[in-house]
């Protein structure tokens, strides 16, 4: 029996535990964080699959997949995110021990680009600010909440991804923007067909009306946004995060609110989630918060618990991933893999 094991929740286990153990041949287990660690090495010892949560912030340390925890699973054959992100995993590490990573990238795409949107909107036609005046004001004088249009603003997003892609097409065919960003690894090319022009991260940050962060969280982003990026934003401008929570320091993010060098902020995601009901950005009433929701839609998870089952179907049957982010470590990992399920994987990268 092909052993899948998940920590804690899944947002619709029960579709998720159908489509996997459908043909009977691949069994689901469970651990949390309060079991003990005689308990937990039990049930890593014998699985093929783990399927985690991406973000590092919401599980214990002892649960992060690095060298240590690799080690407990000696038939551990790949591990898997629930979304796109999958900073609670130390790629290297699992390259290294001939572990696929995959992840969901994708298939939450148009749920965490609808709340960029949403936010966006929210913030420069001060929708929360005035819906909460009109409860509380009596004598509401609503020229006070003059607003402005997204229609020809520039959009700059750092990381154009498929999130970050749906956005810019979203922007740049319903409200005519001018779309840039910065993103790493893709070329000029790439970029006009994800609806954006390529810039450097200066020319980003002094030009943009909003700036969107839609990258993950790593070595390259983290603390990515501090003081000297904040101030070179147009005192107009809006940033908005459906990113990692540790790309923007919380703190600059309060002082440069405070000091008016940016216009307000629209945050999906914190440093700790969700973030304490006393947390200095919640005090702000050009501050739009959401406690890491902008997937979480019903379509949404719909879409990645079929898709994370499936591919974990794939993996158990020596296929290819079709979300692999390290394929590099295939040689490495087809050799473990005929060593464990005692016949070689059908797949290959190529």
């Amino acid at each position: 029996m092909k052993q899948v094991c998940y920590f804690e929740t899944l947002l619709n286990l029960e579709l998720f535990e159908q489509i996997l153990t459908q043909d009977g041949d691949i069994a689901l287990s469970r651990i949390d964080r309060d079991m003990s660690n005689s308990e937990v090495d039990k049930v890593l010892s014998s699985i093929h699959g783990y399927h985690t949560r991406g973000n590092q912030s919401l599980i214990p340390k002892r649960y992060i997949i690095e060298k240590n925890f690799l080690q407990r699973c000696p038939n551990l054959l790949a591990v898997s995110t629930g979304g796109a992100g999958y900073d609670s995993i130390v790629v290297e590490n699992c390259t290294e021990a001939g572990v696929l990573v995959t992840n969901q990238a994708g298939l939450n795409a148009e749920a965490v680009a609808e709340h960029a949107l949403a936010m966006m909107l929210s913030l420069t036609k001060k929708i929360t600010q005035v819906n909460a005046a009109m409860r509380r004001d009596p004598d509401l004088e609503r020229y006070h909440f003059r607003n402005n249009d997204m229609f020809g603003k520039t959009l700059g997003i750092v990381g154009l991804g498929q999130i970050g892609a749906r956005v810019a097409h979203i922007c740049k065919t319903a409200f005519g923007m001018d779309v840039m960003a910065v993103h790493p690894r893709i070329t000029p090319e790439q970029a006009i067909e994800r609806n954006a022009r390529l810039v450097d991260f200066t020319e980003l940050l002094e030009q943009s009306d909003f700036v969107l962060v839609s990258c993950g969280l790593n070595d390259e982003t983290r603390g990515m946004f501090g003081d000297n990026e904040f101030e070179r934003m147009k005192s107009s401008a809006y940033f908005i995060t459906i990113g990692r929570g540790g790309i923007h320091d919380e703190e600059a993010l309060t002082r440069a609110l405070t000091a008016g060098e940016v216009a307000g902020a629209g945050l999906d995601v914190w440093l700790q989630e969700p973030p304490p009901h006393d947390h200095p950005l919640l005090s702000f009433e050009n501050v739009l918060a959401s406690p890491h929701t902008a997937a979480m839609t019903h379509e949404s998870a719909q879409k990645a618990m079929t898709g994370a089952a499936e591919q974990w179907r794939q993996i158990m049957n020596g296929e290819f991933p079709p979300r692999c982010v390290n394929p590099k470590a295939w040689p490495h990992y087809a050799e473990r893999f005929e060593a464990i399920m005692g016949h070689p994987p059908t797949g290959n990268p190529g």
